[in-house]
């Protein structure tokens, strides 16, 4: 099938030291409105009044004197995947500089990396899945790190990709893949890019939605996100769940289909995150702040317009960046969506970067929900405080160090982590809404909701889970 990247009539793409105005209104091409963006601009409005001071700067930019950022340049790290644009984009359109730092990005082969390489302060921030951050924070996964999440880089646009020959057999989406893990007598195996990862946990989710228990029907591998595409091609593996393009370029390819896109898993779900030690952010508060800046400013621009979105592709494809064909990222980039057995669709819950804000606040909530998830699948054993991974948070706390990890705690480390007065005071100074509530609410493929309430008992509410 050929895939065509043709857009509506917007102009020209813009020059990559064009940025447009902050202005609400986008061109007439731009993605469409999303209802819960509406909705959190009406709760933005009221919450802007009570957000922590904003900082002023003349012009929207630094000044020197005490708010300057205390260094000239930020090392970042990336993996090649589509959203990594956030981070190259304030690189290429030099809104870093506008901000007082210059981002030196360091792209990385693999999650481990990134993960030595913050704890060892040879990366001064990353491109970060959302549960590694936490999985360091908690020691599962690795040594414990204090880290912080300064803001969410985006939703949705991961996806789920089963073999062609699995396909062939009749494997399409979860029930029919069921069927086939469920009854035949042979060892599936299934690849996500790191433990504590989001890749991890929307595969897990996925599986244990159709009956499929992830620690006991199959075996799990993880494979680095660039290697997922040639190692199904190898034929070792059954399926794999990574981010963009590395779904699209299987079917590209000719070796996979997509199965599902983690946005079926939870729609608007928090994915990637901009995240760093905790050390990094009181040392340098800002230079955290610049860089929450700089990065909120590029994921506007990116969203703006569906134009933009093309220009970012056509950059990020770069062989510096994912080294893929532009195609392999533009089509998903667009919202333009097709399985690889010839259906096609626009997707309404493709990946955002910005969506007026509503996708960069750190919110509690999404930390905690994967710590539930690292709960139920056992990488956290017993009580989460019960091996230790937690008594330093409780003992912060006066707490004594036998006290059960209860419903309190897990709202108090994600308060540790998620840096939500830094970010919205780096929001305030660029006029972005804010949400009136640190926590919100979602339904997940299996009917159930998660709002941030009661995490202990929704950890245990699930009936697949680790023994």
């Amino acid at each position: 099938m050929t895939m065509s990247t043709s857009l509506p009539p917007c102009g020209p793409l813009l020059p990559t030291d064009a940025v447009p105005a902050p202005a609400s209104a986008a061109p007439a091409c731009a993605a469409p409105a999303d209802p819960r963006r509406r909705d959190f601009v009406r709760r933005g409005a009221a919450a802007a009044l009570v957000a922590a001071p904003a900082l002023s700067w003349p012009g929207g930019v630094w000044a020197a004197g005490s708010d300057a950022p205390e260094l000239r340049e930020v090392r970042v790290g990336f993996i090649p995947l589509t959203d990594c644009a956030s981070l190259v984009m304030a690189s290429v359109l030099k809104l870093d500089e506008k901000h007082g730092i210059r981002i030196r990005l360091s792209k990385e082969p693999s999650w481990p990396v990134i993960r030595d390489k913050l704890a060892s302060g040879e990366l001064d921030a990353a491109h970060a899945l959302y549960g590694l951050v936490y999985g360091m924070h908690l020691g599962a996964g690795g040594p414990k790190t204090d880290m912080a999440v300064l803001m969410t880089l985006n939703n949705n646009g991961q996806g789920i990709t089963l073999s062609k020959a699995l396909a062939q057999r009749g494997a399409i989406d979860g029930p029919t893949l069921a069927r086939q893990v469920l009854g035949e007598r042979r060892e599936f195996t299934f690849a996500q890019t790191f433990p504590t990862g989001t890749h991890a946990m929307w595969l897990f989710y996925w599986l244990a939605a159709h009956g499929i228990h992830p620690l006991r029907d199959a075996r799990i591998i993880t494979v680095p996100p660039p290697q997922m595409v040639a190692r199904m091609q190898a034929g070792n593996m059954d399926g794999y769940c990574v981010g963009e393009p590395w779904n699209h370029r299987a079917i590209a390819d000719g070796v996979g289909i997509t199965a599902a896109t983690s946005q079926q898993v939870w729609p608007d779900h928090p994915e990637k995150v901009l995240g760093c030690t905790a050390a990094f952010v009181q040392r340098h508060p800002n230079t955290a702040r610049a860089l929450i800046m700089a990065t909120l400013e590029a994921s506007r621009w990116i969203d703006a317009s569906q134009a933009n979105r093309l220009k970012t592709a056509a950059v990020i494809a770069a062989p510096a960046h994912v080294n893929t064909s532009v195609d392999t990222i533009s089509e998903r980039i667009l919202g333009h969506y097709q399985n690889g057995l010839g259906r096609t669709w626009d997707d309404a819950n493709f990946m955002r970067f910005f969506n007026d804000g509503a996708v960069n606040y750190p919110y509690l909530s999404d930390g905690m929900w994967f710590i539930t998830q690292h709960k139920r699948w056992g990488l956290m054993k017993g009580d989460v405080g019960d091996n230790g991974v937690m008594l330093r948070q409780l003992n912060r706390a006066g707490r004594d160090r036998t006290a059960v990890f209860g419903e309190a705690d897990y709202q108090s480390v994600a308060r540790a982590i998620n840096q939500t007065t830094l970010y919205r005071q780096a929001a305030s100074q660029l006029k972005i809404n804010l949400p009136s509530s640190d926590l919100r609410s979602s339904r997940l493929i299996d009917g159930k909701v998660w709002d941030g309430q009661r995490p202990a008992e929704y950890a245990a509410s699930f009936a697949i889970r680790a023994s």
